[in-house]
């Protein structure tokens, strides 16, 4: 007689799945109900409700029908509405746990109205232990599969519209940088970003992967003055930022570097000028960009974090580079070598002169005795080959470019 009881418990389990068949519409109203109840994201939204329902009525149907027929579990797929439900989740921005839960939920509904049915149906209780037992494995190996079939369709439809996304934003981004007329309106909606405060680019990169650019970023924007900044890979190893500004712009971003949190080892940032609207967005990007090239120039292997009106005058020099080495031979004659003695002197001169003549305000500034200052002054005049009150702007703008650049501009020792 044991052995009988599989054979008669499978049995069963057919005939109450075909008793449930019988009422799979009021099953699936029952089924809805019991969710809406305890997923609160399903709130008020009508399309949802609707596909949801229609997922429960189609799993409902697959699964008991497949009881029913004995069908194997290796044969499901999942209905169309499910699917579609799960893409709904995914653009309503819904997580993937919250999507789940309507399975694992849904089971559990199932497995109340399992136990109803066999005690109503089934009277021996050792063959309704036996098909209650085959129902629930059987159960829980299709929620088992059709929760990664689900899950895989939401992260596709996710990744789809991310990348929809992301397109739809570079090509904003685009249009902006080339100056071309768009819709401020559409614009800012599509990059969740403000066009219509002063704005300020910049750029964020390091020497390794290891450095969170992303993250750094969103903290220059935020010591910027700006609560969200927008933020474009530029490749592996460097991102694009912007931050809207409405209230006063920091001054100063010297010091930053100590502010950051995390491992700012081998991270640099350009960062361009303030600049209202879109406009801006175009032109101060340009400036950081052009910062970045300065900097790269300059062959600086700390972290930096430099403005662009700290080297416009150099950026502009240096476009032709080798102009830019032309023009600081000629001002500089002798003094333009990359050597150690010519590297003090061209400090000292440069600090004279940053000090409108005072050695003792250059002396404080180099850390040095304001005689050492006037030994070297006086040398870097002997091997320009003329006095500093010669041409003052343009031996000024040498200096600087040498004292930014360093090595591309000099002559070999």
């Amino acid at each position: 007689m044991e052995a009988l009881e599989p054979a008669r418990g499978g049995e069963a389990g057919r005939d109450v799945a075909a008793s449930l068949l019988a009422d799979v519409s009021g099953l699936a109203d029952d089924m809805l109900g019991y969710l809406v109840e305890r997923i609160p994201e399903i709130g008020g939204d009508a399309e949802l409700r609707g596909l949801t329902l229609g997922s429960c009525s189609s799993n409902l149907e697959a699964v008991l029908s497949m009881v029913r027929h004995g069908i194997d579990i290796a044969a499901v797929e999942a209905p169309v509405t499910a699917l579609e439900h799960a893409r709904a989740m995914a653009s309503r921005g819904h997580s993937v746990d919250v999507m789940l839960r309507f399975y694992r939920l849904g089971h559990e509904f199932f497995t109340e109205k399992l136990s109803e049915s066999l005690t109503d149906l089934i009277d021996d209780p050792a063959v309704a232990l036996r098909a209650f037992v085959d129902l629930e494995q059987f159960g829980f190996r299709y929620i088992d599969r059709i929760s990664s079939l689900v899950a895989a369709e939401y992260v596709a439809e996710l990744d789809r519209r991310q990348n929809q996304a992301r397109a739809e934003r570079a090509e904003v981004v685009r249009a902006l940088l080339a100056g071309e007329r768009v819709d401020v309106a559409r614009a800012e909606r599509v990059l969740g970003h403000r066009l219509t405060g002063r704005q300020i680019g910049f750029v964020c990169w390091a020497d390794d992967r290891s450095v969170d650019l992303e993250g750094f970023a969103r903290q220059v924007g935020r010591l910027l003055g700006a609560g969200h900044s927008l933020v474009v890979a530029d490749g592996p190893l460097a991102v694009w930022g912007w931050a809207s500004v409405a209230g006063e712009v920091r001054t100063s971003l010297t010091g930053m570097a100590t502010e950051f949190r995390g491992d700012s080892r081998n991270f640099h940032v350009a960062v361009g000028s303030p600049h209202p609207g879109a406009a801006g967005f175009r032109t101060s990007h340009l400036e950081a960009v052009r910062t970045r090239r300065v900097i790269e120039l300059s062959g600086r292997v700390a972290p930096t974090i430099t403005e662009f009106s700290d080297v416009a005058l150099v950026d502009a020099i240096s476009r032709d580079l080798d102009a830019a080495r032309a023009f600081v031979t000629a001002q500089l004659g002798a003094l333009a070598r990359d050597d150690v003695k010519e590297r003090g002197e061209r400090a000292a001169l440069l600090a004279v002169l940053d000090a409108q003549g005072s050695l003792a305000t250059a002396a404080r500034a180099l850390g040095i005795h304001r005689n050492t200052v006037l030994h070297r002054v006086r040398r870097a005049e002997e091997r320009r080959g003329r006095p500093a009150t010669i041409k003052t702007a343009e031996l000024h703008a040498a200096l600087l470019v040498c004292d930014v650049l360093g090595t591309p501009v000099l002559r070999e020792s």
